[in-house]
């Protein structure tokens, strides 16, 4: 009932006079007075009641919405704890895998320790940065060494890297030395290794240690990481624990491949999950005593045992402990045992084959079926690799005379930023959309007339071929002419431009694909003097060949009178002279 309806209730045998009460007014006479006090103690009353009773519903109203709303909270309470207890057991799941993933045994641990580090020192390659960091004693060298090393190796084969660590370290053993170059002499020193920003970083990272740490280089991960540009978490674990000895893991490619093997690991490997699944598995196996050559004994078998294609597994001293070898050996089981089924004509329930309890929700299985012709090769998963950008490039080789004879070449520097930062290049234009030869021709002369401020003339122009270069996300094609100018037009107009002699050109700070179109303006160069040395030739022995065959045109002698007797030395000559005449 509401506040209303009660009051409502209470008023409603109140007589008229009852009302006017409430609208007090003085009394006329005794009898008036009296009556007055009895409606009086009535209404009173009546009041008393509707007070009491308003106030037992409110506090009613109050106790029901306070039940309601701690009834509401309490619910709402239930579902959120019954919220976080599904993620957390969610996120407890993802973050720790089954057991099948891992190595539970300790025992097995040191094994594989043990058979790895044996291999390592029986079968180990012989490299300078390993030499270096097992042999000096100075420890600021030793990082930075191991730190050159490092930087180089991304992305780049070993074979590639030792020539240009050697005549690295040759011109700046030291940290100082480095900070002491200029950029133009890295890239220079780097030009040809590819991915160019890598050097730049590497000379930053040295004038920062030398301006902001007093030439000591960092000498903790955490230090590393945050103190040197392009140095990530890799690179600082490779260094800690190769140059400072720290007991942490490394994982790069090829560790990623061993560890995904080892522990059938089939999930994306770029994916949160499997990569620190890959960290923890890493750190758990490291050897405490020998954390750096154990570090790179795991790289040195992905690189050359357990590799991407067509791997070594006779070979692998780790073998006992890969679930990958395992599921191949076991597969293999099986289908045999299905095709004596078949041949017996028999039912026979096969056992399964080992594998993870929780695949169908474990983050670290594979989502594919696993493949039999693959083997070991189902792990890892990548994602597939986006395709790289098209490009089409005008590019054009200016020539001019030199001093000593020597052609010289007209080059530009890139932007310090973005691809092939500060390096040196022919002058190019970004091809857009399809253009014809001589359309071709008119934006590089309007390009090499901007630099030079001379007037030139399409005329000039001569295609020459294209150069295919490929980088990593790019599939490059630079459309190439060439130009050649005398000495009087060849004096250039920009700061970012320079003329280089052919042997210059050769130890510049230049990319591979400038190189590529030396060499296409050579190859046609070479084509040129081989088609005059031809036409040379022919001219020289034209009228020979001429008389040899008028010789080969003259009848065959045949005897005189058609006889077929032999004839005398002396009736010979004559009948040559008469057939002559």
């Amino acid at each position: 009932m509401t506040p209303r309806a009660v009051l409502c209730f209470l008023v409603s045998d109140w007589t008229k006079s009852d009302w006017e009460f409430l609208t007090w007014r003085e009394p006329k006479s005794t009898h008036e007075i009296n009556k007055t006090a009895v409606r009086r103690e009535n209404v009173l009353e009546s009041c008393f009641m509707w007070n009491l009773t308003m106030s037992r519903l409110g506090s009613a109203m109050q106790k029901g919405k306070r039940a309601s709303l701690e009834m509401a909270e309490t619910v709402k309470a239930k579902r959120k704890k019954s919220k976080s207890t599904v993620k957390e057991e969610k996120t407890l799941n993802a973050a720790s895998p089954s057991t099948y993933h891992t190595f539970s045994d300790p025992a097995n641990v040191v094994l594989l320790r043990s058979q790895l580090l044996n291999w390592y020192n029986r079968d180990k390659r012989e490299l300078p940065w390993r030499t270096l960091a097992m042999t000096e004693p100075d420890l600021n060298i030793r990082t930075y060494a191991v730190w050159v090393s490092e930087i180089m190796l991304q992305q780049t084969q070993v074979a590639t890297v030792k020539g240009y660590y050697n005549k690295w370290m040759k011109r700046w053993p030291t940290v100082q030395d480095l900070a002491a170059a200029t950029l133009e002499e890295v890239n220079q020193m780097w030009a040809g290794l590819g991915y160019y920003s890598r050097g730049k970083r590497l000379h930053e990272g040295a004038q920062k240690v030398v301006s902001e740490l007093k030439g000591q280089m960092p000498c903790t991960i955490d230090s590393l990481l945050k103190q040197l540009p392009g140095v990530g978490r890799y690179t600082a674990s490779a260094i800690g624990s190769i140059a400072l000895g720290q007991v942490t893991g490394a994982v790069d490619g090829n560790v990623i491949r061993v560890l995904c093997r080892l522990r059938a690991i089939g999930a994306d490997s770029t994916s949160p999950a499997v990569t620190e699944a890959l960290w923890s598995l890493a750190n758990a196996l490291v050897d405490p005593e020998r954390p750096g050559d154990f570090n790179q004994a795991m790289m040195e078998l992905g690189a050359r045992v357990c590799t991407p294609k067509g791997p070594l597994c006779s070979q692998c001293p780790i073998q006992t402990h890969c679930h990958s070898y395992c599921k191949v050996h076991d597969r293999q089981k099986k289908n045999s045992k299905k095709l004596f089924a078949k041949l017996d004509r028999k039912t026979t329930a096969l056992p399964d084959i080992e594998d993870c309890m929780n695949s169908e929700t474990c983050p670290l299985c594979p989502s594919e079926p696993w493949d039999d012709e693959l083997g070991v090769q189902n792990f890892p998963r990548k994602p597939a690799k986006k395709p790289p950008r098209v490009e089409r490039t005008l590019t054009c080789v200016v020539i001019r005379p030199g001093e000593e004879g020597e052609d010289m070449y007209l080059l530009t520097q890139r932007p310090n930023k973005g691809l092939l930062a500060g390096l040196w290049e022919f002058p190019s234009l970004l091809l857009e959309g399809e253009n014809s030869e001589i359309k071709q021709k008119k934006a590089l002369c309007a390009k090499i007339r901007g630099i030079l401020g001379t007037h030139l003339t399409e005329g000039l122009f001569q295609y020459v071929g294209e150069v295919v270069h490929i980088f990593s996300h790019i599939h490059q094609t630079y459309v190439v002419h060439i130009v050649c100018l005398k000495d009087g037009d060849s004096q250039t107009q920009t700061e970012n431009a320079q003329w280089l002699s052919r042997s210059a050109l050769q130890e510049a700070a230049v990319s591979t694909g400038v190189k590529k179109i030396v060499k296409l303006c050579d190859s046609l160069d070479s084509q040129k003097k081989q088609a005059s040395k031809d036409g040379k030739r022919q001219k020289h022995t034209g009228p020979k060949n001429e008389k040899r065959q008028q010789n080969s045109k003259k009848p065959k002698l045949s005897a005189a009178n058609g006889s077929s007797r032999q004839l005398s030395l002396s009736s010979f000559f004559k009948t040559v002279k008469e057939e002559s005449c």
